[in-house]
């Protein structure tokens, strides 16, 4: 039989026969793919585009949450364990007292902070809460003589004493308006210190020493790949001081706050974007369409992937919220298509448009001051129902010393830290990652982790509307991607589509006088159609024809993986991504045919992911995964690396959730598979598995066995 191709350099099907493998574009030419271009970073532009109704909205609010959760490592939630919360060292202020606190968000990692309470709650009353982040600066954070004096000048500030220290004073006049308000350390900061602020948020150069499979730290690849962050330990914290707080005695659960600036005004997005208690919130400094958070702790892998920090703030609707516009990367939100408007169409799905406000304050540099915190008071409390009489104005108090605000002393000393603390941390929150996942029932199981490769990986299948081929190169309109693609096909089709991808790209299916190798040569001699292509970087997206090696990284001099990876696609995910549009354009053209898969030389992984998210368009799928584990990735930097892929299961994990397709799997040991037949032979499928390659001519076969 002859074969028939589908190539770019050929105006119709011809015969089979090449000089040297097939290529769609002229040499030195590239597809004109956007992802080529240079990753996005945390500095680019980032729109929010308002659903037009309000159903649409709440499918993308659920996705959203969900990306969030995912992202910070808290997908599934993890256990809420014993606080063993501390509150010690009572001090007064005219109208307010403050205490020491330390508590437990796991076991051995503490919270920090300083709990502030009205000077007298009668007996009995539950009164509002606020929570309050402090970012960058430390909840000590002093202005200085000098700084507080060029700040009343400015109109900043008021008073020269408690001005100086401006987040305790937020804390103060709250506590004298009627709140008890817990302001907290981030890790680093003040008594948070077993984890250093040189590491939490100065990180820069990657660590040869805290990396591997078996003992890691923070951003390691291993990290990454368990989604363990600064920025998910302190969203935990934050969640975890929302526990403390609503448990004391004399708050009220149904009436919290949550306020922070700049870093804490991240944490205030994103803490108020996935738990349901808090009822009004005044995230400042870091609502913005532009700049998104330049610290390590702003940034986590997957964060905000299609997404951006207005719209991550918009999941609080309709609840009342308020932010300012400042001299700084939120000088623009006022602007039409830059974020506040955005955000008052989507409250006005709710009917409630002036329950968001934002404040022109760009007379002001990056704040939280006196004039901000007017703003935060008079919105809290109407909401909070504090009662006060408006206006608002602060008092000045003296200062708080060392000695009444240290947490830790001889008869509370401070828990040991460190690099041994840390890697010892990394691998107790990895071993109840794993343990939690484990305990599931095996459907619920895979209910989890799919829906986490979703996210990790983007959307399944793509519409048929969305992918089509033009001058043999295969696009998808939501992605931008041109794939180069080559084509066997049969004289006499029996409707069966092989879709084979290769570690090499198309050319490994051909030899170099342009034949098809023998094993494409037999399925096409059988009737089946043969898909192959050049997946994202590789083949004609590599311009001198070598492997691709190192994904591009964000000009960014800190060796952190988030600063890349949470804003783009991983270089897996993208493959992933173009095999899911291959599987939809088969589908599309052979209509009720049916489509296998295959993958060797590296890219039987790929073909697991695009496999497990596929579903029942795959029938069955061919993997040669020659041992793969991605526990064994040491590099963020790896084309195989993409975050979250340890947490939910490697490979193995990954494998399951086709657990209803026909798999036979290549280059494993049989016997650690047996639970996962089982699970296979229950969902309605069956997993074969072959120790070594010699067994791919019989698992050929077996593809075209009914």
């Amino acid at each position: 039989m002859k074969y028939l191709t589908i190539l770019a350099v050929f105006a119709s099907l011809t015969t089979f026969l090449f000089a040297d493998a097939p290529r769609v574009l002229p040499k030195g030419t590239l597809p004109d793919d956007v992802r080529l271009q240079a990753p996005k970073d945390l500095n680019g532009f980032f729109p929010f585009e308002v659903p037009a109704t309000l159903e649409a909205w709440e499918k993308r609010a659920t996705e959203l949450r969900q990306r969030i959760l995912v992202a910070n490592g808290l997908w599934p939630m993890p256990e809420k364990t014993s606080l063993n919360a501390v509150i010690h060292g009572k001090v007064e202020r005219p109208g307010f007292t403050v205490e020491k606190v330390y508590f437990e968000s796991v076991p051995g990692l503490y919270v920090t902070g300083l709990l502030f309470r009205p000077s007298h709650i009668p007996e009995g009353k539950q009164v509002p809460a606020v929570l309050s982040p402090h970012g960058h600066g430390g909840r000590l954070m002093d202005l200085g003589e000098k700084g507080i004096l060029k700040q009343i000048e400015e109109g900043g500030e008021k008073f020269a004493d408690s001005g100086r220290f401006p987040k305790v004073a937020r804390c103060a006049t709250l506590a004298r308006l009627g709140a008890v308000v817990f302001l907290y350390d981030m890790m680093g900061y003040a008594d948070n210190s077993q984890l250093s602020r040189e590491l939490t948020h100065g990180f820069k150069k990657q660590r040869p020493d805290f990396e591997g499979k078996e003992s890691w730290g923070l951003f390691s690849a291993q990290a990454e790949m368990r989604l363990q962050s600064v920025f998910g330990i302190q969203t935990w914290n934050s969640i975890r001081a929302l526990d403390f707080l609503e448990a004391l005695p004399d708050t009220d659960p149904k009436r919290i706050g949550v306020t922070g600036g700049s870093g804490g005004g991240t944490q205030t997005i994103i803490l108020c974007a996935i738990d349901p208690r808090p009822i009004v919130a005044f995230p400042n400094g870091m609502v913005s369409s532009s700049m998104q958070g330049g610290c390590t702790c702003e940034n986590a892998s997957l964060l905000r992937i299609g997404t951006g920090n207005v719209e991550l703030a918009g999941l609080f609707a309709p609840k009342p919220q308020g932010m300012t516009s400042a001299n700084d990367w939120t000088k623009e939100m006022l602007i039409e298509g830059k974020g506040f408007p955005e955000l008052q169409k989507l409250y006005g799905l709710y009917g409630k448009k002036d329950d968001v406000f934002c404040a022109d304050l760009t007379h002001f540099h990056h704040n939280y001051n006196y004039v901000t915190r007017e703003l935060m008071y008079k919105l809290f409390n109407k909401e909070l129902g504090l009662g006060h009489k408006e206006p608002i104005v602060e008092k000045d108090f003296a200062r708080i010393t060392p000695a009444e605000h240290e947490v830790w002393d001889p008869k509370h000393p401070e828990p040991k830290g460190g690099d041994a603390f840390e890697k010892k941390l990394m691998r107790q929150l990895a071993d109840e990652s794993d343990y939690q996942l484990a305990a599931l029932s095996p459907e619920k199981r895979r209910t989890t982790v799919r829906s986490a490769w979703s996210i990790m990986i983007g959307k399944g299948l793509p519409d048929a509307e969305d992918v089509e081929v033009k001058d043999h190169l295969l696009h998808q309109k939501s992605t931008g991607s041109a794939l180069p693609l080559a084509e066997l096909l049969p004289k006499k089709a029996n409707g069966t589509t092989v879709i084979w991808l290769d570690g090499e790209g198309k050319a490994a299916l051909f030899k170099k006088n342009g034949r098809p190798i023998s094993e494409a040569k037999f399925l096409a001699d059988r009737g089946c159609r043969v898909i192959t292509a050049d997946l994202f970087q590789q083949g004609e997206f590599l311009p001198d024809g070598k492997t691709f090696k190192e994904t591009a990284m964000v000009e960014n001099p800190r060796e952190s993986a988030a600063y890349t990876h949470g804003y783009n696609h991983s270089v897996f995910a993208r493959r992933t991504q173009d095999i899911l549009s291959l599987i939809t354009y088969a589908k599309a053209s052979a209509k009720e045919g049916k489509v296998l898969l295959i993958g060797t030389n590296g890219a039987g992984p790929l073909v697991a992911a695009a496999a497990a998210l596929a579903g029942d368009a795959v029938d069955k799928a061919l993997i040669v995964s020659d041992g793969f584990r991605f526990a064994n990735i040491t590099s963020y930097r790896d084309p195989d690396f993409i975050p979250g892929a340890v947490k939910y299961g490697d490979l193995p994990g990954l494998l399951n959730l086709a657990s209803s397709q026909k798999v036979w799997l290549v280059g494993e040991n049989p016997e650690s598979y047996s639970a996962a037949k089982a699970e296979f032979k229950k969902a309605g499928g069956s997993l074969s598995v072959s120790p070594n390659k010699g067994d791919i001519g019989n698992a050929i076969d077996w593809l075209l066995i009914e």
